[in-house]
């Protein structure tokens, strides 16, 4: 492996090893901290980050509010407060070396305003801004106001075509450099577009030539690319280095990151890393956002899966095929079901499966008695974490906060269960099972790259180290 030059991005020469923001509180302010103090770029994520007590203790995120609107208030309020704290202590590990990074999801709960309300607080420490999940047109013109670099992720030329058109040509000064993350092989959430089929992954190469070729049409010869997505080593990229094809790049690393000693995520999650297998991850689509994810194939996504295994079609009334009745919810008022279904149907009641619940698509899925009361919680229960959520129907656009359909039994509360996982205790397995564990399609390989044998864990510094030898 030749020797890993420096790269010019936001504004000055850093490693070329870029700190993936991930999630709930799966990277924070220490790891992007020792990240940047590395000389690379360290990326907290600015969705729903921790903030803590006098104490340094972590304040839980608990809402008391009565209406999801004061509740989404309330969420806005621990986010800022979050990504405030987690800028400030990455900038006191980092000594004000390398970059750091602010990450957010376009279509998280109040995104605009809560990364406004962290820039405000910190002036000359955020140095850029990364956005992903959605076509984020406004992100230029918050980083113009704030004057910080901002990065796009998307996954195809095209998607930043658009946003170049629309509004990123206003603000060519400071975009940093553009995001590709490849849709197959990154860990959560992805952008798999509707022509492209999610089981039949594609090669970065031609898409990330395609990606500059976009780019130079628009004078951006010299503005780096930031490959995500199944990179592991550097090595294996070899080809994608100082290669004219595809110009200045450098390498976001998501998963590498949460097996450090600085990484936050408990030690269960971990240790569950360094046991994971080939297919051990999988890509779904269970997503309230709607969008596909990669997350580790656990009793979570098992139990999901069976929730979609368990429906039928129904009619509200009498039609076609649809001519047996089948009394739906405490009152039971009656829906009309196929004779094959209602047999399917009563062979789950016989297996507990005994609350049949309404989805937008006018089909049953039939579920436990406390899975139904969890569901119905989980709904009543939402802090509008995401600008449209199809879980809850929630809508953060006014007056009704609502997205017009039916909310849907077969998805779940994402802020919740990655609040779970992110705070499980130490020993905790079980939240390793019954929560969301994003990650990418890589992960099985810290079962068998020799840098981890004997359950080895290092710090931030020596997995910078590890990555600079190529390997």
């Amino acid at each position: 492996m030749a020797a890993i030059n420096a790269i010019r991005m936001g504004g000055m020469d850093i490693l070329p090893l870029v700190e993936g923001g991930k999630g709930v509180s799966a990277s924070n302010g220490r790891s992007a901290g020792h990240w940047a103090r590395s000389g690379g770029v360290g990326t907290f994520s600015a969705v729903n980050a921790d903030s803590y007590d006098a104490q340094g203790r972590v304040i839980p995120q608990i809402y008391h509010g009565r209406t999801r609107r004061e509740r989404h208030e309330e969420l806005i309020r621990y986010a800022i407060e979050g990504g405030v704290a987690q800028a400030r202590q990455a900038w006191e590990i980092s000594g004000g070396k390398g970059r750091i990074h602010a990450n957010i999801l376009w279509e998280m709960g109040g995104a605009e305003r809560v990364i406004t309300g962290i820039l405000e607080r910190t002036k000359g420490i955020v140095n850029g801004i990364t956005c992903g999940a959605g076509m984020p047109y406004r992100l230029s013109e918050i980083a113009a106001r704030f004057n910080v670099y901002y990065y796009p992720i998307v996954s195809s030329g095209r998607a930043f075509s658009a946003l170049w058109k629309r509004a990123y040509f206003k603000v060519a000064h400071l975009l940093g450099g553009v995001v590709y993350e490849d849709p197959w092989l990154a860990g959560g959430h992805n952008g798999l577009s509707n022509s492209e089929d999610p089981e039949k992954p594609e090669s970065p190469y031609p898409r990330l030539v395609a990606l500059r070729k976009t780019m130079r049409e628009f004078g951006l010869h010299d503005t780096p690319i930031i490959m995500a997505g199944g990179v592991w080593a550097l090595d294996e990229w070899k080809d994608y280095i100082e290669n004219p094809e595809i110009g200045p790049i450098a390498f976001q690393f998501g998963t590498r990151p949460l097996l450090t000693k600085e990484s936050p995520i408990p030690q269960s999650w971990k240790e569950r890393l360094l046991k994971l297998k080939p297919g051990d991850v999988t890509l779904n689509r269970f997503s309230p956002t709607g969008f596909y994810s990669s997350a580790v194939n656990n009793d979570f996504l098992r139990e999901l899966r069976a929730r979609s295994e368990r429906q039928v079609a129904y009619s509200p009334e009498a039609v076609g095929e649809h001519v047996v009745e089948y009394g739906v919810g405490a009152r039971k008022r009656p829906v009309f079901l196929t004779a094959p279904d209602l047999a399917r149907a009563k062979e789950w009641e016989g297996q507990g499966f005994t609350e049949a619940l309404r989805t937008p698509d006018s089909t049953l899925i039939f579920v436990t008695p406390d899975k139904a009361r969890e569901i119905h919680a989980d709904q009543v229960n939402c802090m509008g974490c995401l600008s449209q959520c199809r879980f809850s129907n929630w809508s953060q656009t006014p007056p009704s906060y609502d997205n017009g359909k039916k909310a849907d039994p077969r998805s779940f509360c994402i802020q919740k269960t990655l609040q779970a996982i992110a705070h499980a205790a130490d020993d905790d397995e079980a939240a390793m099972d019954n929560n969301l564990m994003f990650a990418g399609h890589n992960a099985h390989r810290f079962a068998t790259d020799p840098f981890y044998s004997n359950g080895f864990i290092p710090t931030v510094k020596q997995l910078i180290e590890r990555l600079l030898t190529g390997k």
